[in-house]
């Protein structure tokens, strides 16, 4: 008989939809613009927003790009899947540095299709059908800490 893993509670509830786009956005911009996934999120129903480390500000075209790019993953109706394993499993293949102090030995894994997978607690939809389309609404630059920021809502 299989035991149900132990994980640390969660501290908030996401809306669905917006946490997994949030995956799909930190996926496509580690593969357009090298860096890595968000610093900084905060992620509700209605608009949301995610900060980014980059050497530069991204053009109006890049930033048209990302969007198209997240739209068309979404369009994928990929399943969004989980699975358990030990932080020992997941020591060169996630960043641990994010999990929480005391975090369980256990830790779940949220896989968008073939796309992106990450170590995450959050609640998500089943299938990216259930999104909707992903609209970046403003974004900023800030050249002393090379922090752009989007922001973003789902249509």
């Amino acid at each position: 008989m299989e035991q149900q893993p132990h994980l640390n509670d969660h501290n908030k509830q996401e809306y669905p939809p917006m946490h997994t786009t949030e995956h799909i956005i930190n996926q496509t911009m580690i593969r357009l613009f090298g860096c890595g996934r968000s610093i900084s999120a905060h992620i509700e129903r209605k608009k949301s927003k995610l900060d980014y480390r980059l050497a530069a500000c991204p053009t109006e075209e890049e930033i048209k790009k990302l969007e198209e790019a997240v739209n068309e993953v979404i369009a994928r109706q990929l399943p969004v899947t989980t699975d358990f394993i030990t932080q020992e499993e997941a020591q060169g293949r996630f960043d641990l540095e994010r999990l929480p102090d005391g975090a369980s030995e256990t830790v779940r894994v949220v896989k968008v299709g073939d796309y992106d997978e990450c170590l995450c607690i959050g609640v998500h939809v089943e299938n990216t059908s259930e999104i909707g389309t992903f609209k970046i609404i403003s974004h900023d630059w800030n050249e002393e800490a090379k922090r752009w920021r989007m922001r973003f809502k789902l249509v």
